[in-house]
């Protein structure tokens, strides 16, 4: 009998095609052996279906197939809700359809987890991986994000949201969450369909619990215009109103929750000032704009000013 800790990935799917394939290979190449991996469909309509259930009847001990009552299309939330109520393990994590995981991420995951027993998930930067084309002008085009602190720390809460809210990245599919902690979270807010599912539920977690910041990367996230956030951000218009329900949605959560951390409103009054007071915004930012043309200004005339010694 396996003593270690059985850690559940949650792939749901869409119509994303072959790339479902090499998703679910990065999770049978990795080094960490006790893991199950559920693939929730959300209705897909292409190959996905038939792939997958393929996978679960080749390893039908590692991998299950999962999908709403009469494959219906119920959105991101609702489809990683249903895999979470199918998980058996203690730990979490999740992958989207068509992206890849690094062969040690389980591993070394868990081991951050498991050194800090208060942290309720660990995540690390993601590689915008633009090279899987194989094309050549597509080869040099990788690379990794970066945090604007030291990472490898656990950062109490609430102070990552304001982070957050400034400079967004991917965040709950990077991650290894504890199983409890996505439960006492009461798991992803069925209300939203599509984008902005995976920042309010790691909104909620990093609001009310330690997480871990890793400086290791474990994830590869494919760029192509097909992908979720490729189709949203080029309906700017949609996209920006997506993103004021889910600034709308946090207000609103964290006055429920008592949150009156002064950075993470700040943040967040920042991000929704544009909606509100469009005209205030727009004096604001020409006013930054002239401090920045001020100070080189001034700059400019200290170094051509000043003695050299002084300059020196």
């Amino acid at each position: 009998m396996n003593q270690k800790p059985l850690i559940s990935g949650i792939m749901i799917f869409f119509n994303p095609g072959k790339f479902i394939e090499e998703a679910i290979a990065s999770v049978v190449d990795q080094t960490y052996d006790n893991w199950e991996l559920l693939l929730v469909d959300d209705g897909s309509s292409d190959e996905s279906t038939a792939i997958a259930l393929e996978y679960s009847q080749k390893y039908p001990d590692k991998i299950r197939y999962l999908e709403h009552e009469g494959h219906q299309n119920r959105g991101m939330s609702a489809t990683r809700n249903l895999g979470i109520c199918n998980a058996q393990g203690e730990y979490l994590a999740f992958l989207d359809s068509d992206d890849v995981w690094f062969p040690r991420k389980l591993e070394e995951q868990l081991a951050i987890l498991e050194a800090h027993p208060t942290a309720a998930l660990v995540f690390g930067p993601v590689q915008w991986w633009y090279s899987w084309t194989g094309e050549p002008e597509d080869l040099q085009r990788d690379f990794v994000t970066t945090f604007s602190f030291q990472p490898d720390v656990l950062m109490q809460p609430p102070k990552f949201m304001a982070r957050l809210l400034k400079k967004p990245t991917v965040t709950i599919v990077n991650s290894l969450v504890r199983r409890q902690v996505l439960e006492d979270a009461g798991g992803f807010e069925e209300s939203f369909h599509g984008m902005f599912e995976d920042q309010a539920i790691f909104a909620k977690i990093c609001l009310n619990k330690p997480i871990f910041i890793a400086s290791a990367c474990w994830y590869k996230w494919r760029q192509h215009p097909s992908s979720c956030c490729a189709v949203a951000a080029a309906g700017k218009e949609k996209h920006d109103q997506e993103r004021l329900v889910f600034f709308e949605w946090l207000e609103e959560y964290m006055a429920q929750q008592g949150i009156k951390d002064g950075e993470v409103r700040r943040a967040l009054g920042e991000r929704l000032l544009p909606y509100r007071n469009p005209f205030l915004n727009r004096m604001l930012g020409r006013t930054r704009r002239l401090m920045y043309y001020l100070q080189e200004l001034w700059k400019w005339t200290l170094r051509w000013t000043l003695p050299v010694f002084v300059r020196d």
